[in-house]
């Protein structure tokens, strides 16, 4: 048997709280933070994201991952029943035990699909997409769903305005089907790395088993994001040019051979950088973070979905996903739509 992967279906959502950096500045200033809208445009690109209201049913993470795998189904064309397997790719549960994977299984009534998390942060997306692929091509699987949701505006620390102001809330889906191994459209090669002697750039101390959240822990904000700007913008650039590159030698092909590249939206000042590293077109480029923030594991299905759905992506077109993110790690997918 020789099967290959598709992307048959795309879907996002993100809560109805927006938030502008207006109101992040003015959120800081009542806690003694000092910032401005500009610096926060020139450094991040940001100019707005979305907050989840964590009271909101509606708003918890696997909502919003109902809501984009709704839609995903939809422009697949498939029901609830047709999935197999669920791959929540999240580094912000709605509970510890059980799954978000499974708290989304049981919300949407994918009463066939057998569902597990995979956290991989911010290259969550990339890492589901690549589990899926193995699944589909071996035959064991006939149709996934791959969702990248995250809530992460509940791990900020507030008084830290050099990680505060850069994340948002919200959910990516995918549908993933089985099709003919000499099918042109499919998912041409995928490409994953990590390097846990990194793991202090990016992390949250308290909230797992071997550092339990105390008073005096929350009172120190340790069970809150804490980040390395500086060290993780020079990695980002590099890893994802390499990751590019890599997943296009792969594959026999130069950077004239691609239609879009799709970078983890982290910071546009880290999209152009890697763009301008590997001599490729911004306009080529697709980007959402200054509507949106640095979703996580949402970010590149968002922006993928947002560029199905008004046209841009078109089927035979190529498609690089790139992504990079805590632990650390890395990831890259080529993809002929």
């Amino acid at each position: 048997m020789n099967f290959a992967a598709r992307i048959t279906g795309t879907g996002s959502a993100f809560p109805k709280n927006r938030v502008t950096n207006i109101d992040i500045v003015e959120k800081l200033a009542k806690l003694g933070v000092e910032t401005d809208d500009r610096w926060i445009r020139e450094r991040t690109g940001i100019r707005e994201r979305r907050i989840a209201d964590v009271d909101n049913p509606d708003e918890h993470n696997s909502s919003l991952g109902v809501l984009a795998a709704q839609k995903a189904l939809e422009m697949a064309g498939k029901t609830p029943e047709d999935i197999e397997q669920i791959i929540y790719s999240t580094c912000t549960p709605d509970t510890l035990i059980p799954s978000t994977a499974c708290w989304l299984q049981h919300k949407l009534g994918a009463t066939q699909a057998w569902a597990m998390d995979i956290n991989a942060a911010c290259s969550g997306f990339i890492y589901g997409l690549t589990v899926a692929d193995q699944f589909v091509r071996s035959g064991q699987v006939n149709t996934s769903l791959v969702i990248g949701g995250e809530t992460l505006s509940s791990f900020l620390n507030w008084e830290d305005r050099s990680s505060c102001i850069l994340f948002g809330d919200g959910a990516g889906a995918a549908i993933v089907e089985q099709v003919p191994g000499d099918s042109r459209r499919r998912i041409l090669s995928s490409h994953l790395m990590s390097d846990g002697s990194l793991w202090e750039l990016m992390y949250i101390p308290a909230g797992g088993s071997s550092m339990e959240v105390t008073p005096e822990r929350y009172s120190q904000y340790l069970h809150k994001i804490k980040m390395k700007g500086r060290e993780v913008f020079k990695i980002a650039v590099r890893t994802l040019s390499d990751f590019a590159l890599r997943a296009l030698k792969k594959n026999k092909m130069s950077i004239d051979d691609l239609d879009w590249f799709v970078p983890h939206q982290a910071n546009r000042r880290i999209i152009e950088a890697v763009a301008n590293r590997i001599d490729f077109p911004m306009e080529k480029v697709l980007i959402n973070v200054e509507k949106y923030g640095n979703t996580s594991a949402a970010t590149v299905p968002t922006v993928l979905d947002e560029a199905v759905r008004d046209g841009r992506i078109k089927g035979g077109q190529t498609v690089l996903l790139d992504t990079f993110g805590a632990g650390l790690t890395y990831g890259a997918v080529l993809i002929r739509w």
